[in-house]
């Protein structure tokens, strides 16, 4: 009987996610491969809008992020940052109060510096996981997500991976 119940209550969990929710996360950013060479840690501001359907542990995440990165003081100091937004895939195992998931996606992503540098479009991709747990109103979760954005005329691509803490509303 235990076994048969419970994809009764993994669904009925599913199905209490709020259709829409805003959300904000903030954290650290890692640099990584060849940015990691140029660039110290940094951080990350996101602002997110999540579209969850019923019954169904796979939603929709747009994700609007800024990171930035010092560059290294041997190489004369200022900063390096990515804008983007992406659309993601998240699949959510249910669960009573904590709730991992994985997150994967693609988009716009816009690098520049300080100092003169050019700001230069491209494309890019993201994938990841996390945790989520509801709270009373507001859900909260704590994510990492490997980033690269793919560079033209050969140039490395950019990899870096931000650790987010966010609000879900």
């Amino acid at each position: 009987m235990a076994l048969a119940a419970a994809p009764l209550e993994a669904r009925a969990q599913v199905s209490m996610a709020k259709p829409v929710q805003i959300g904000f996360a903030g954290g650290a950013a890692l640099p990584t491969s060849d940015l990691s060479e140029t660039a110290n840690t940094g951080f990350n501001g996101t602002l997110t809008v999540g579209f969850n359907p019923a019954l169904v542990p796979v939603g929709i995440r747009v994700d609007g992020a800024y990171n930035q990165f010092g560059v290294k003081s041997i190489l004369g100091g200022g900063n390096i940052h990515s804008t983007s937004v992406t659309g993601n895939i998240v699949y959510k195992i249910p669960g009573a109060t904590v709730s991992p998931y994985g997150i994967g996606g693609a988009g716009w992503y816009n690098l520049g510096g300080s100092g003169g540098v050019q700001s230069e479009s491209h494309f890019g991709w993201n994938v990841g996981g996390g945790i989520s747990m509801a709270l009373s109103g507001f859900d909260t979760f704590i994510e990492a997500r490997y980033n690269q954005v793919q560079m033209s005329n050969g140039d490395p691509s950019v990899k870096f991976i931000p650790v987010t803490f966010g609000v879900m509303f």
